[in-house]
């Protein structure tokens, strides 16, 4: 898919400011590293909010053009490689943010413990990330006898790894970071959402959430 008719596809998931990422920056960050910042609407909404440095990284070109128009600096680039060979001059980051992107590396264990090295002592990261257990996974299966390949969302044909609740846990701690907060992601309304607000206090948990959002932070 061209880089152009990508953008199309995606602008209503990956274009958007994010407030439940947001939530869990932390409001004094002062440097923040964006990976896979796409056109720079989430870093450009913490800039606005607590006047924060903002550095993206971002490998297609239309966003990341997109992108220095509105942030600090933007790389543009394989995001693993950038990570695993930073510039001399990024310097140390307060916050590092991964929204919706780890899902789409080869290898994001490796990529997050790199993003981690830039981190100062006591920072946190904030990733968000699809859940594999969600129950809508397993009834689509069975309905349509195949995995999904969708431009966008849950089945974005793009996605390389998947991840329940204990697997973001793993990946967080396997980059030297203490988790200190879960925010699971529940795609319902009305009535459907209260009761699964509910449902989050028993074994159903797992199952309720599409996505989640963590936080976790580097001991000072």
């Amino acid at each position: 898919m061209a880089d152009t008719e990508m953008r199309e596809a995606r602008r209503g998931g990956y274009e958007s400011s994010r407030p439940d990422v947001q939530a869990l920056v932390p409001p004094l960050a002062r440097r923040i590293l964006d990976l896979g910042c796409a056109s720079g609407v989430l870093g450009a909404a913490l800039k606005a909010r607590q006047g924060a440095e903002v550095v993206g990284i971002e490998l297609s070109p239309s966003y990341a053009a997109d992108a220095e128009r509105v942030l600090d600096r933007v790389l543009q680039g394989d995001l693993a490689a950038a990570l695993a060979d930073p510039p001399a001059d990024l310097g140390r980051f307060d916050c590092v943010v991964a929204a919706d992107v780890l899902e789409h590396l080869v290898d994001p264990w490796t990529a997050l413990r790199h993003a981690t090295r830039l981190l100062d002592p006591g920072g946190t990261v904030v990733v968000s990330l699809p859940n594999v257990q969600y129950a809508l996974v397993p009834l689509t299966l069975v309905r349509r006898g195949r995995w999904p390949r969708e431009p966008v969302g849950l089945f974005d044909a793009t996605h390389l790894r998947w991840f329940t609740l204990l697997d973001a846990r793993e990946l967080l701690e396997g980059a030297g970071l203490e988790v200190v907060h879960v925010d699971p992601r529940l795609w319902f309304g009305g009535w459907q959402l209260r009761v699964a607000r509910a449902l989050l206090r028993t074994p159903l948990a797992p199952y309720l959430a599409a996505q989640y959002v963590l936080a976790g932070r580097l001991p000072a």
